[in-house]
């Protein structure tokens, strides 16, 4: 399992998450190539299903990206976000995925470098689990 790389998916909120790491890009900032971007107007619109459907298609991990909380430009979105997220992870959990495979994370404008430490993190850590169980139900 050393080689294993796992794939994470992304929704990173437009004003906030995203901004901080499209400005990042600027510095050079340098983050793992595990992390594919999928940039959503609001945290809040991540709908628990696209999360769903991102790891029954073999994502490894998701990670939810959105404004700090009360600093959200859709006044609540990232309040929304975080409890579509508890009730997800609590799906997932009793379904024996594991919820700790989706992550939330609050990133202003500011915190690109954040951003980059934090999907460090969230490899080292899938790596640890490794592959999605759901990759070996659904593979053909």
């Amino acid at each position: 399992m050393n080689d294993f790389e796992p794939q994470i998916i992304a929704f990173l909120c437009n004003w906030c998450a995203y901004t901080g790491v499209d400005l990042s890009s600027g510095t050079r900032m340098e983050y793992p190539p595990n992390v594919k971007i999928i940039r959503m107007m609001c945290s809040g619109a991540v709908d628990p299903l696209y999360v769903i459907k991102t790891l029954l298609d073999g994502a490894d991990g998701v990670l939810i990206g959105g404004c700090h909380l009360g600093d959200c430009h859709y006044q609540s979105g990232n309040y929304k976000a975080r409890q579509q997220v508890d009730i997800l992870r609590n799906i997932l959990s009793q379904v024996g995925l594991g919820e700790d495979r989706v992550w939330v994370r609050w990133f202003s404008a500011a915190e690109g470098p954040l951003f980059a430490d934090t999907v460090i993190e969230m490899v080292e850590n899938l790596k640890e689990k490794g592959p999605s169980p759901l990759k070996e139900l659904w593979a053909v």
